[in-house]
């Protein structure tokens, strides 16, 4: 049985178990929504810890942390509120979304650049590969949109598609900020709606993730961030079960 099989399995076994008792669910969604502002912040040097993430969700201020990683963490906070919204209305991914939920992301942060496709050259540290021509972004996100509209994207597992998605969208690296961020609650955003709960990669995995969108970039080899992705999944739907089927 391969990792995917697995997780369809796991998968029938919450559905099966659905509705949710509301308590649960909302127990759930407060734990995910913390773990995933913290990691996604994280991996992109927010140096927040788990529990000073929360404290800031509650209002707080934490001695010591700049003014923008507190609001990195209230507008990760919010744009997955959004995300939970677009996924009540099972809203199609559209380039409005990507924006709007960018738009969140930088929100007081850098206001000029909040929801704007990036109108400079840009190079990612650590990458193989540079992001396309400034000119050429929107061109490169709406044919991303219409490849996962294609019959080849709809034929794939969801978590495949989803992965080898992100991977895409992160090559275009259609921001000046913010790409990372809004990439992970754009593969969320799509895999909630089918019903599968959010793929939250750790900080820990951090390396391996880098490495992974590497490699789609430069091979086209979405194996490893699908794998990455999967796993991620899987954590999810096992904190899921532990609590529906106790």
């Amino acid at each position: 049985m391969t990792l995917l099989d697995e997780l369809d399995r796991l998968k029938a076994r919450l559905d099966a178990a659905r509705p949710l008792p509301g308590h649960t669910l909302a127990s759930l969604r407060d734990h995910l929504a913390l773990e995933w502002t913290y990691h996604s912040n994280a991996i992109e040097g927010n140096t927040l810890t788990l529990r000073e993430t929360q404290v800031v969700l509650e209002g707080i201020t934490v001695g010591g942390k700049t003014l923008r990683e507190h609001l990195e963490a209230i507008n990760h906070r919010d744009a997955i509120h959004r995300v939970e919204h677009l996924v009540s209305q099972q809203e199609q991914l559209s380039e409005q979304t990507i924006l709007e939920l960018h738009g969140l992301i930088l929100k007081a942060i850098d206001q000029p650049q909040a929801g704007r496709y990036r109108q400079q050259n840009v190079i990612i540290t650590g990458a193989s590969t540079r992001p396309p021509h400034f000119s050429r972004v929107r061109d490169e996100i709406l044919a991303l949109l219409d490849w996962r509209g294609s019959d080849d994207a709809r034929a794939m597992h969801p978590i495949a598609r989803e992965a080898a998605m992100h991977a895409r969208f992160e090559q275009v690296h259609p921001f000046t900020d913010g790409n990372g961020r809004t990439g992970r609650l754009l593969l969320n955003l799509e895999l909630m709606k089918l019903g599968w709960p959010p793929a939250i990669i750790g900080q820990q995995e951090r390396q391996d993730y880098y490495q992974a969108l590497d490699a789609a970039a430069t091979a086209q080899d979405y194996v490893p961030i699908t794998q990455l992705v999967a796993g991620a999944t899987g954590r999810s739907l096992d904190l899921y079960l532990k609590l529906v089927e106790r």
